[in-house]
């Protein structure tokens, strides 16, 4: 699913309606990030006051991270590699049971410009969901452009799952 590569304004009024979502509904947020790099955690934290909504942030690159911060299963990684849905799933499962938080998101892919194959090109990322006490989802999105123009798009559709996960 290509997006259009969102604009610094367009992040930062996705992070406003999750502060709005979140705060309405006295939800703290976490999220564990791999191709982002912390990119959500900043759009979120960009905003004056999240502290008394924003959590914690996890960026774990390495399968040893992922395993280590948010107890994905080495055996999921060996059998389907960092870029899966299951990893997804675990990570935003592990996010929410490490932390105190209400709604956690997860996302793990392929920015590129380098890494990609032809089972998963760059572009490739899957990002999972969770509110806590509900089952955790993940969606596959396959992003155009450069490094930049992926990780925009990849934020931009973590915060816009992160809203319907508040609203839903």
């Amino acid at each position: 699913m290509a997006l259009s590569v969102p604009t610094d304004a367009e992040l930062r009024a996705l992070a406003e309606q999750v502060a709005e979502g979140a705060q309405q509904r006295r939800l703290m947020v976490v999220t564990a990030e791999s191709c982002t790099g912390g990119w959500i955690a900043k759009a979120l934290t960009d905003l004056a006051g999240s502290s008394a909504w924003f959590d914690a942030g996890v960026v774990a690159y390495s399968y040893g991270a992922k395993e280590a911060l948010l107890g994905v299963d080495p055996r999921t990684l060996e059998r389907t590699g960092a870029v899966s849905e299951e990893t997804a799933l675990e990570m935003v499962s592990g996010a929410l049971a490490r932390f105190g938080a209400g709604v956690g998101v997860a996302v793990t892919g392929i920015a590129g410009p380098s890494g990609g194959t032809a089972e998963k090109p760059v572009g490739t990322v899957w990002i999972g969901w969770q509110r806590r006490g509900g089952h955790a989802h993940a969606t596959l999105f396959r992003f155009d452009g450069d490094r930049e123009a992926v990780r925009r798009q990849t934020v931009a559709a973590a915060l816009s799952g992160v809203i319907k996960a508040l609203t839903d």
